[in-house]
């Protein structure tokens, strides 16, 4: 009974814990850089000798949004092919065992590496430019551990009952797949991408040597480079240029990223209030 007691507050305590300090983070981030946005901020690029002591951050935003939405896709497909492959296809143990072990290794891996990594091939031996093509390909390999985790384990949830009933039917494996799974767990792989974009989106490491600068237009095409919120705020504050700029702009990154969070959350609401995983609605 004592331990049982010890065990529960240690509980609570953590979570008191993890509560109070991401309260604490948001709430000093908001209040060191609220007074610093406005519209100007919002809306115009940065300006001022060194540049970034005045002006805005509107290219840098712009840069992480495309950031975010080009490295998702790329590893939102590859992610949702590798969790189809791993729980339906995939029989031989080896092979499997040598996926999964290289998919939470590459999770493991620190996000500089992805950066050395991706210059090396990309760059240096492929002689691509350093634009947003290229760190979009750097941070989508980095996510996509992420995202086909979160993917495999929300179709190992229930979903194998549901696929040998059908394969008692009669039914093709790829047909079950497109008509049944796919849009059934459309709200879950939706959900893993956004959430693998907000941390590839908040990622400055796998983007330094390869597209992100210091100073750059909205890019009008993925061969070009880019500002990005995460680098920008890693400049201002390295550099000693402008703290109060460097909390304003992380206040936006912060609001962003907590954005595609609660869609997430609206998402995974809607889910579950509409029973999406067996297309049931509630009658």
């Amino acid at each position: 009974m004592i331990k049982y007691k010890a065990f529960k507050i240690a509980v609570i305590l953590c979570g008191i814990c993890v509560i109070a300090t991401a309260t604490f983070i948001f709430g000093y981030v908001f209040f060191m850089g609220f007074h610093r946005i406005d519209i100007n901020f919002i809306t115009d690029r940065p300006r001022g000798i060194p540049l970034g002591t005045e002006g805005g951050v509107f290219p840098a935003i712009m840069g992480t949004v495309y950031l975010g939405a080009l490295s998702g896709f790329i590893a939102g497909i590859v992610g949702s092919i590798t969790a189809i492959f791993l729980v339906f296809y995939c029989r031989n143990k080896f092979l499997k065992g040598i996926i999964v072990f290289s998919t939470y290794f590459l999770a493991g891996m620190p996000s500089i590496l992805f950066g050395i990594v991706g210059y090396t091939i990309l760059i240096y031996m492929l002689g691509m430019p350093r634009s947003l093509l290229t760190a979009g390909i750097t941070v989508s390999v980095m996510i996509v551990p992420f995202i086909t985790i979160r993917i495999v384990k929300s179709f190992k949830e229930d979903i194998l009952d549901m696929m040998n009933s059908s394969l008692c039917l009669g039914l093709p494996k790829w047909y079950i797949i497109k008509k049944f799974i796919l849009p059934n767990y459309l709200i879950n792989i939706m959900t893993s991408i956004s959430l693998g974009m907000t941390y590839g989106a908040g990622a400055a490491a796998p983007i330094i040597f390869t597209g992100a600068v210091i100073f750059a237009e909205t890019p009008g095409s993925i061969t070009q480079p880019f500002m990005n919120l995460s680098y920008h705020l890693f400049i201002l504050v390295n550099e000693g240029i402008s703290f109060e700029n460097a909390y304003g702009s992380a206040l936006i990154l912060m609001f962003l990223l907590l954005g595609i969070n609660i869609f997430c959350r609206i998402l995974e609401h809607l889910r579950e209030g509409a029973d999406w995983r067996f297309g049931k609605g509630k009658q």
